[in-house]
């Protein structure tokens, strides 16, 4: 290596863009460096992953109607969360191209909307907050890195990518604000390390990396910047093979399209890659559909195991778990200074999700609406069917979902806690023990189960453990705690400190509660259409399935696919992600109507195929 390729190397492992750890980086970056190993060692590569069939083309696309303007929804979709997923800048991203084996006979840029729609991401449109008209749910962040105090230029997913939700049915699109993704986030990462690295082996003078060298640094680079492009793009592929054998090589189970294994993906992050302990990494065990998130704000606890109390915890350690960047020194002055922008996760993302009005007295959520069943497009609903159907839901559903809310009883449930010291009451939906309900364990399991450790500087309280140089501590409390002081640390950062009330207010007026039930919680059942596949951890295609007796349940199933059946309420048996529920983490038990003797999580008698077409057209309503 020369001089002038040793400087450049040093100087961009510096760079405070460069560094993985991410959702999508976590294990990808590996198969570009096995790539790029066998290149230089005279070996035959490993042939790249195949390429996931191409959406429907439709001749419409329409945004049902949530309640929400055209302003709002750019909002959602493009505001910066402070994140850095890709551990490579805007620049590389929009100049990179596909892989090899993906381009033809020509040059396809990674970017190109019809590429990036092969893992499941919604095109989006060119505005001030998104220039490069990249898809729905990405984001640049351009600000100082609370690590270094030098600019940062990062590229990185907001809550829109994973909780926007695309139908496709007969030539038209349906999209829908805050429906569960069935984006791929495994392959992406997979095909965009691929490309990298063979950017990276084309090598300053190869025609590849003239083209990337020129989208990145504009026309005619010298080679002295390419070659220190060159090595910068090494130093992220050498980062990414050391963080990959820091990871779990055993144990993991494939998410694939439409789920993710969120918690331990989180926990990997900020204690694992965030905390450079190799120790606090676990396996991918527990992947779960991307929840649905109308309505959530008004609910007392969120995530599937309802784990998390207050809405600001919720939003900054999602934001961290998707590569919000945490400085971790020990030093007191700069300790838990972040790149999360803790205001706007309140204004506008959780202003746009909960509405400007309390759910009560007015008996309405004024947020983010759920979507109703678009009849001209899926088929009008039968209304003597349903009306049998809404007797079954009362009789074998509402219990736990409670009743519709578009009833007074909805209102007045006993569900709805007191009013707090703001006068604001909430949902405390029934919690059913993982014993009754019967549904795969693995993801409450893990949450309480986990131990993670944390070194004593940081000083967070009340370890189980003081063995050792770092401390173990209950994962569930220790997230909780860091997520606090990494907001807290933004509140007393402002000029002047952001004032208590203000901090109630954008905390949502609760308290930073956590726990680790070992239940899933039941939700009310609006907009259920459109939020396939079921059960939390995505193990059911259709409602259709979810009405059956366990023996009727596939399986075996793939995902990906956005073609709809309106038939059976969920996505066609299609995709490139095969699930099969006999393994751990993906099982399809549970929450069952079966005459089967002694079957865990039997709700009632099994329903007759008239009994399942009434329920099932009177869930179309809600």
């Amino acid at each position: 290596m020369s001089k002038k390729q040793i400087a450049a190397q040093n100087n961009c492992q510096s760079r405070n863009y460069l560094r993985p750890g991410s959702i999508v980086f976590y294990a990808s970056l590996a198969i570009a460096s096995v790539t790029l190993t066998a290149a230089v060692s005279g070996q035959k590569p490993p042939a790249p992953p195949p390429l996931a069939a191409a959406p429907p083309s439709s001749s419409q696309t329409i945004w049902l109607d949530q309640g929400w303007t055209s302003q709002q929804r750019d909002n959602y979709h493009y505001q910066s969360q402070g994140t850095q997923t890709l551990p490579i800048p805007a620049p590389w991203f929009v100049a990179l191209e596909v892989p090899k084996k993906d381009a033809g006979a020509g040059f396809v840029k990674f970017s190109d909307p019809a590429y990036l729609q092969r893992f499941g991401f919604i095109p989006g449109v060119r505005t001030a907050a998104n220039p490069n008209a990249l898809p729905i749910g990405f984001a640049s962040t351009t600000s100082p890195n609370p690590k270094t105090g030098r600019p940062m230029k990062a590229l990185g997913f907001t809550c829109a990518a994973c909780h926007t939700a695309r139908i496709d049915y007969r030539g038209t699109t349906l999209l829908i604000d805050g429906g569960p993704a069935m984006i791929d986030l495994g392959s992406f990462g997979t095909k965009l390390a691929l490309s990298l690295g063979e950017t990276f082996l084309s090598g300053v003078y190869g025609p590849r990396f003239r083209r990337f060298a020129e989208g990145v640094l504009g026309p005619n680079p010298s080679v002295a910047k390419r070659i220190a492009l060159e090595a910068e793009i090494g130093a992220v592929l050498l980062a990414g093979l050391g963080d990959v054998l820091q990871s779990p090589s055993k144990g993991n189970v494939t998410e694939g399209a439409g789920r993710l294994d969120a918690l331990n993906r989180i926990g990997n992050t900020v204690f694992g890659s965030g905390m450079n302990i190799a120790a606090n990494r676990v396996a991918i065990t527990a992947p779960v559909n991307f929840p649905h998130i109308w309505d959530t704000s008004w609910f007392a606890w969120v995530q599937y195991n309802g784990s998390i109390e207050q809405p600001m915890i919720r939003n900054a350690g999602e934001a961290m778990g998707v590569g919000a960047i945490i400085n971790f020194r020990t030093a007191q002055t700069a300790r838990f200074t972040s790149s999360v922008p803790v205001n706007r996760l309140h204004d506008p993302i959780e202003q746009l999700l909960k509405g400007d009005m309390p759910p009560l007295p007015d008996q309405r959520f004024s947020g983010l609406r759920s979507p109703a069943w678009p009849g001209a497009i899926l088929g009008e609903i039968d209304p003597t069917l349903a009306a049998r159907g809404a007797a079954l839901y009362q009789a074998k559903c509402q219990s736990c979902h409670l009743p519709a809310i578009n009833t007074a009883e909805f209102w007045t449930s006993s569900r709805w806690t007191s009013p707090n010291a703001a006068g604001q009451r909430y949902l405390d939906l029934v919690m059913s023990p993982i014993t009754q309900i019967g549904t795969d364990p693995a993801q409450a399991e893990g949450m309480a189960k986990r131990i993670v450790k944390v070194p004593p500087a940081l000083g967070i309280p009340n370890p189980v453990s003081k063995q050792g140089t770092n401390y173990s501590y209950e994962f569930g409390p220790a997230l909780g705690e860091v997520v606090e002081r990494v907001v807290n640390r933004w509140y007393d950062s402002q000029t002047p400190p952001t004032p208590q009330a203000d901090r109630e207010r954008m905390n949502g007026y609760r308290p930073n509660g956590i726990r680790a039930p070992l239940a899933y919680k039941a939700r009310p059942l609006d907009g259920i259409w459109a939020t396939a596949p079921y059960l939390h951890n995505g193990a059911v295609p259709t409602l259709w399935d979810m009405l059956a007796p366990y023996r009727e349940r596939p399986s075996t199933f793939s995902l990906g696919t956005t073609v709809f059946d309106p038939v059976k309420v969920g996505y066609t048996d299609a995709g490139s992600s095969l699930i099969n529920t006999s393994i751990r983490g993906n099982r399809n038990g549970g929450h069952l109507f079966d005459n089967t003797p002694g079957l865990p999580g039997t709700l009632g008698a099994e329903l007759s195929m008239d009994e399942r077409r009434a329920l099932l057209e009177y869930l179309k309503t809600l």
